[in-house]
């Protein structure tokens, strides 16, 4: 996980790809987005996605240097949005990876709705950055 994870944090976009990306990230969901990216027929485990989304990732970046007729910005945006939501994923301890649920505990929602407090949601992409 963690060699995945420093190769995600090498990358080196476009500041306005990103911030694009990051603003998707908020709504991004593995069984809706990942399926019609990756065309699996069900999401494959985080690390295993990470690494094929790098791979398309690699190849569309290729096209957008090399001004390919065939690259197309709102699919980078979606391949980034992929990576960063994976990143997420994959770097979430309180979700269950196997069936994609909050395991958050009973007592921690009581003691949460006791206080008041809200629950803590990361920045999309915080797990790794892509620098501009």
């Amino acid at each position: 996980m963690q060699d995945v994870l420093s190769r995600l944090r090498s990358l080196h976009r476009p500041r306005l790809l990103v911030r694009t990306a990051r603003i998707g990230a908020n709504g991004y969901s593995r069984d809706r987005d990942l399926q019609r990216i990756l065309s699996y027929g069900s999401p494959p485990r985080p690390a295993v996605a990470i690494i094929r989304l790098m791979e398309l990732e690699e190849e569309i970046n290729r096209q957008r240097l090399s001004g390919d007729a065939g690259y197309t910005i709102p699919r980078h945006v979606d391949v980034l949005t992929a990576l960063m939501g994976e990143a997420d994923y994959l770097g979430r301890p309180e979700v269950d990876k196997s069936t994609e649920t909050n395991s958050e505990t009973v007592e921690a929602q009581e003691q949460r709705q006791k206080t008041g407090a809200k629950k803590a949601t990361p920045e999309p992409g915080a797990a790794f950055h892509i620098s501009p």
